[in-house]
């Protein structure tokens, strides 16, 4: 779920039945890739909420992770399959529905469950949202820690980064300079954090000593297409993002409306 500004909007374009929703769902396409010797790094576009998927992989061993597997998910996987990779893990950046799927606003939307039942492979989800994944076999399930590394079977490796605040165990990818961010920060914006769970302290603290000491380089993938490009990068972030120009809480949680 996106920021406070947009999602509602999000929200409206489902329509009234689920197959007024799964219409949608089929029309919402989206894809770029970044390609090169040492990294496959795929960004799609998925369902009416504007989810983007990423597809990380190694172009050495052929393995990739997908990131928030949900909304059309036999897409996710043929498009790992046509690009001559095999999905051994899923990663989440946290656990709301429209990123592992489950029941939202009277909608089913396909996610993890459905990718277990195409591709075996491992979830890694931060440990204090295991839990939340009630559908998800316990087998399945690795429960993640800050700072936590992962390897594809090459040289490829993934930094796990905590950045509680839109959730408890919202979690960053981070991997050779790319930032896969999911809802804690957008391109001019940050995720929500009025919703159950959520804390504001807790994003300013992930916002401005995690994720704001990374390199101005950092190529920023994030989690919804909430802006007129589909990347952006951590120094333009810096320049341009009000909620992470904040100079202390007390102006952050004036900005949030708090």
């Amino acid at each position: 779920m996106g920021s406070r500004q947009t999602v509602h909007r999000k929200y409206r374009i489902m329509g009234d039945t689920q197959e007024d929703f799964e219409d949608t769902v089929a029309s919402v396409q989206w894809e770029s890739e970044t390609m090169a010797d040492t990294l496959y790094l795929k960004q799609l576009e998925c369902g009416p909420m504007q989810n983007y998927v990423y597809l990380i992989g190694d172009p050495a061993t052929r393995q990739a992770a997908v990131v928030d597997p949900a909304w059309d998910v036999e897409r996710i996987v043929r498009t790992a399959q046509q690009d001559g990779y095999t999905i051994t893990r899923a990663l989440i950046t946290h656990t709301h529905q429209d990123h592992t799927g489950g029941e939202l606003f009277g909608h089913y939307i396909p996610g993890v469950v459905e990718l277990l039942e195409l591709v075996d492979v491992p979830v890694y989800v931060h440990k204090t949202e295991t839990h939340i994944l009630k559908n998800v076999p316990m087998s399945s399930k690795v429960p993640t820690e800050n700072n936590q590394v992962l390897d594809l079977g090459g040289d490829v490796q993934i930094k796990l980064l905590h950045t509680p605040g839109h959730t408890p165990g919202s979690q960053c990818f981070l991997v050779q300079q790319r930032l896969v961010s999911g809802d804690t920060l957008f391109i001019g914006a940050c995720g929500r954090v009025d919703l159950p769970n959520s804390s504001p302290e807790a994003m300013y603290d992930s916002l401005t000593h995690t994720l704001m000491r990374l390199d101005d380089a950092t190529v920023l993938y994030p989690g919804h297409n909430y802006a007129q490009r589909p990347t952006s990068t951590i120094g333009a972030e810096r320049q341009h993002n009000p909620y992470v120009q904040c100079t202390s809480l007390h102006a952050f949680l004036r900005a949030m409306g708090y």
